[in-house]
C-alpha cells in the first residue's frame, strides 16, 4: 500500500474516533455526571454548624474615658461591629471592589470557582474568583487553603447560606472576618490600623482604600509597598470608586472630589506594659464581680471604656516618677524594695480617674494599687473618729468624745476598760501630756486612739469601718490594736473609704469600668453612690479634723493651693507607708510597701528611700501633692462645704513650741492646740487657755498657716509614726 494511502486511513480512523456528535456526547455526559457530583455534594455537604475556631475570635478593646484605645487584648485583633456601625457609602465600596453583583447573584460565581480549581489542579498558581458569600463561607466556616476539595464545599455551603442568610448579614459577616494587613481582622480593627478612627468614622475614601486593601494587604499597605504596590493599590481604588459611580452608589460629582486617603504609618497595638495591664486587670476583675462570666470575657468581643481620665493617668505616674523612682536606683538590693501603688477617685460619681500599680505589669504583675496584704496603719484612725462620732460614745469618764475632747497622749499608756491588755508606744516613744482630738489626730498618737476605740467599742468600730467600705473584716483583729491600722487594705479600698468621708457620709464604691459592651450584650455598671452610711455631720467633722493634719500636722508636706484632708500612716516594722488624702473634687490613696525583690515576702523601708523610717508624711505625700497639683491645673478655689456642730471646732491657742527630731533641718511648727498639762495624775482634764510664750527658750522660728497655702508647706511639724516594731 502506498504511504499516502496508510496517511489517509489513519486520519479517516481518527475522524470517525472523534466525530463531533461523539465530542458532543462526550461532553454532555461530562457536564451531567458534573452536575450530579455538585448535587451529590449539594447534598452530602452541610453547612457546618459551628464557625471556624479563628472566624469570632476577637480582641477587647479598652479605652480612656475621652474614647482613645488603651489597650488591645486576645490573640485575634478583632472587633466584631454590626453593619449599623458602617457608613452605607463604606459598605457599598466592598460591594464594588469584589462583587459588583452580590446583591443579585446566588451566592456563587460558578466561572470563577471552576477557573480557579482548574488552575489550582493544573499548577497554575492558587486563584481566587470568589463572590462575597464564598469568601465569607471561606472565612468564617472554612480555611485558607486552596485545594479543590475546599473550593467544592466552598461553592455548596455558599449556595446554602445565600438561601439562608440575607445579604446584609453576608456582607458583615464578610468586612468583619476578613484580613486587612497590620494584624487586623474585620473593619473595626483596620480601621484604627490605617486611619486611627472607629469604622463608622470612616469615609468613602477610606472604606475604598480598605475595600481595595483586602486583595492583597501586604502588597498594597501604602507604607510597606513599593512603588508598584502604590501603584496598583491606587489603580483598585479607582477601579472601586468608579464601580460605585456605575452602580448609582456614589454621585460622579463627589467621586471627581475625592483624593486618594493615604493610611497613617503603622503603629504597634498598645500591650500590657507600664501601666496599662494593672488598669486592664482591675476592669476585668470588676467585670468579673459584676457577673461576667471569665471565659465570655477571655473570649473577646467587649469594648471597655473606662473611668481613667487620660490626663489624671499620666499626671500621677508623672508623681511618682519624680517623688519616688528618679530618686532611687531599682538595682540597688535595699532600694529595690520599694514598691508604689495610688488610686485617685472622684468622690461625686466613685470613678477610678487614675491607678498607679507600680513599676510595670510586665516587671512587677501584682498591682500595688489593689492589693491588700499590707496593713493601713493610721490612716485607719479617721474611721475610729467617724465611729466615736456616729455612736454618741463617751470616755470612760462621761465626756462626749469630739475634736475638744481631752485624751492623755503619754506613751506606753495602758488603755483603760478594756480585757485586751495594750500600752502603744508613740512615735520616738514621745510623750504629749493631755491633748485634744484634734492635736491627737493632727500628730498621729497613738495613745488616744488606742483609748478611743476602747471607749467607743471595737465592735462598733469595725462595723462603721465596713459601712464606710473596709474589706475582709476577718481580717480586722477586734482588739484595741486595731485603732492602729492592723488589718489588710489596699489603696482601692481606703481610696473608697475616704471618697465616702469627702461625699458626706453617702457610700462611695470605686469603680473603673464606664460602660462595657459586646454585640451580644452589655455588662450592668456599678452602683457607685450609695445610701448614707454615717450621717453628713459625722463625715464633715471627720474632715475638720483631717484638714488639720495636712495644715498643720504629720500631712503637711500635701498642702497646696487648695482646700485638702488627710492622714498619714506608717505600719508596724515601717512595712508601710500611706497618706490618704482629698480635695472637694478629688480623692487619692499613695502607699509604698516594702516588699522583697522577688516578691516573696515583706520588708521594712527604713533606711531605703530616706535615712531612717519612710513615714507616710513624706514621699507619699509628696507624691499625694504633687499629683493632686498637676490634676487639678495647679489648684483649685472649690472649698469644703462642711456641716458641723461649731462646738467641735478647736481654733488653735499658742503654746510653748515642742522640739522634734525631724530629718529636716527646717523650723518647727509651734503648737497652738494643746491644753495645758495637767498634774501627774493620769486623770484627763478639760483644756484651759495658755499663755503665750514670748520668749521661746528654744531660738526656733515659728510657723504661721497662710490663709490660703500656694504651695506645698516647708516647716515640717513632728512626723508621725513610731520607732522599731510600734504602729503608727
Amino acid at each position: 500500500m502506498a504511504r499516502g494511502d496508510t496517511r489517509a486511513s489513519r486520519g479517516g480512523g481518527i475522524r470517525r474516533l472523534f466525530t463531533w456528535r461523539k465530542l458532543l456526547g462526550t461532553f454532555l455526559v461530562a457536564c451531567l455526571l458534573g452536575m450530579g457530583a455538585l448535587y451529590a455534594a449539594y447534598l452530602i455537604v452541610p453547612v457546618p454548624a459551628n464557625a471556624n475556631a479563628e472566624a469570632t475570635m476577637q480582641s477587647n478593646v479598652y479605652k480612656y474615658s475621652n474614647g482613645k484605645v488603651l489597650a488591645r487584648t486576645g490573640k485575634v485583633n478583632r472587633e466584631i461591629v454590626g453593619l449599623d456601625q458602617i457608613p452605607k457609602k463604606v459598605q457599598n465600596a466592598f460591594v464594588a471592589a469584589e462583587n459588583k453583583t452580590f446583591y443579585k447573584d446566588n451566592g456563587v460565581d460558578i466561572k470563577g470557582t471552576a477557573r480557579a480549581a482548574w488552575n489550582t489542579l493544573t499548577g497554575k498558581g492558587k486563584q481566587g474568583g470568589s463572590t462575597i458569600t464564598q469568601q465569607y463561607v471561606k472565612n468564617y466556616y472554612l480555611d485558607q487553603s486552596q485545594t479543590a476539595t475546599r473550593k467544592l464545599k466552598e461553592l455548596v455551603i455558599a449556595l446554602k447560606v445565600d438561601q439562608r442568610m440575607r445579604k446584609d448579614e453576608i456582607l458583615a459577616g464578610y468586612i468583619n472576618t476578613s484580613y486587612y494587613g497590620r494584624n487586623a481582622y474585620g473593619i473595626q480593627a483596620a480601621a484604627q490600623a490605617y486611619y486611627r478612627v472607629d469604622a463608622s468614622k470612616l469615609t468613602v475614601a477610606q472604606g475604598a482604600y480598605l475595600a481595595s486593601v483586602l486583595q492583597a494587604p501586604s502588597q498594597y499597605d501604602w507604607h510597606a509597598a513599593g512603588d508598584k504596590g502604590r501603584r496598583l493599590v491606587q489603580e483598585r481604588w479607582n477601579y472601586t470608586l468608579d464601580n460605585m459611580v456605575e452602580e448609582g452608589w456614589l454621585p460622579a460629582a463627589e467621586r471627581s472630589g475625592l483624593t486618594f486617603p493615604v493610611p497613617k504609618a503603622p503603629k504597634a497595638a498598645p500591650g500590657m506594659e507600664g501601666q496599662t495591664g494593672y488598669i486592664v486587670e482591675a476592669a476585668n476583675a470588676e467585670l468579673v464581680r459584676q457577673g461576667v462570666n471569665e471565659t465570655d470575657l477571655k473570649a473577646g468581643g467587649w469594648t471597655i471604656t473606662l473611668n481613667i481620665d487620660e490626663k489624671k493617668q499620666k499626671a500621677l505616674v508623672k508623681a511618682v516618677e519624680q517623688q519616688l523612682e528618679d530618686k532611687i536606683d531599682r538595682k540597688d538590693d535595699e532600694q529595690a524594695v520599694v514598691q508604689a501603688g495610688a488610686t485617685s477617685v472622684d468622690p461625686k460619681t466613685g470613678a477610678v480617674v487614675a491607678l498607679y500599680g507600680g513599676v510595670g505589669a510586665t516587671e512587677h504583675w501584682m498591682s500595688n494599687a489593689t492589693r491588700r496584704d499590707y496593713q493601713p496603719a493610721s490612716t485607719f484612725k479617721p474611721l475610729v473618729l467617724a465611729s466615736a462620732l456616729e455612736n454618741d460614745a463617751e470616755t470612760q469618764d462621761g465626756r462626749k468624745i469630739g475634736l475638744g475632747t481631752v485624751y492623755d497622749g503619754t506613751s506606753k499608756r495602758p488603755v483603760e476598760g478594756s480585757d485586751e491588755p495594750f500600752a502603744p508606744e508613740n512615735e520616738d516613744d514621745r510623750s504629749h501630756g493631755m491633748v485634744t482630738v484634734q492635736t491627737a489626730t493632727n500628730k498621729s498618737i497613738n495613745s488616744v486612739y488606742a483609748q478611743m476605740i476602747v471607749d467607743v467599742g471595737v465592735g462598733n468600730v469595725k462595723k462603721t469601718a465596713l459601712d464606710l467600705g473596709m474589706k475582709d473584716g476577718k481580717d480586722f483583729g477586734e482588739t484595741p490594736a486595731m485603732s492602729l491600722g492592723t488589718m489588710g487594705a489596699s489603696t482601692w479600698d481606703m481610696a473608697g473609704v475616704y471618697a465616702t468621708l469627702d461625699n458626706h457620709g453617702k457610700k462611695v464604691t470605686p469603680t473603673i469600668v464606664k460602660t462595657a459592651a459586646h454585640k451580644d450584650r452589655k455588662a450592668e455598671p456599678v452602683r457607685s453612690i450609695g445610701s448614707q452610711v454615717v450621717s453628713r455631720e459625722t463625715a464633715d467633722t471627720v474632715t475638720k479634723a483631717m484638714m488639720g493634719v495636712v495644715e498643720s500636722g504629720s500631712g503637711f508636706r500635701a498642702a497646696g493651693n487648695y482646700d485638702a484632708a488627710g492622714k498619714t500612716g506608717t505600719s508596724e516594722n515601717n512595712r508601710s507607708a500611706w497618706f490618704v488624702g482629698y480635695t472637694p473634687e478629688l480623692v487619692t490613696a499613695v502607699g509604698l510597701f516594702g516588699e522583697k525583690p522577688d516578691g516573696t515576702g515583706q520588708v521594712t523601708l527604713t533606711d531605703t528611700i530616706n535615712p531612717g523610717r519612710a513615714n507616710g508624711g513624706r514621699t507619699p505625700a509628696q507624691i499625694w501633692g504633687a499629683y493632686t497639683t498637676k490634676a487639678l491645673g495647679g489648684g483649685s478655689d472649690e472649698r469644703f462645704d462642711l456641716e458641723i456642730d461649731e462646738s467641735q471646732i478647736v481654733e488653735p491657742v499658742p503654746s510653748r513650741s515642742e522640739t522634734s527630731e525631724s530629718p529636716d533641718p527646717t523650723p518647727t511648727r509651734t503648737e497652738t492646740d494643746e491644753p495645758t498639762a495637767p498634774a501627774e495624775t493620769g486623770t484627763p482634764q478639760e483644756p484651759t487657755p495658755t499663755r503665750t510664750q514670748t520668749q521661746d527658750p528654744d531660738p526656733t522660728p515659728t510657723w504661721t498657716r497662710p490663709t490660703r497655702p500656694t504651695s506645698p508647706a516647708t516647716p515640717p511639724p513632728p512626723d508621725e509614726g513610731v520607732v522599731s516594731d510600734a504602729l503608727q
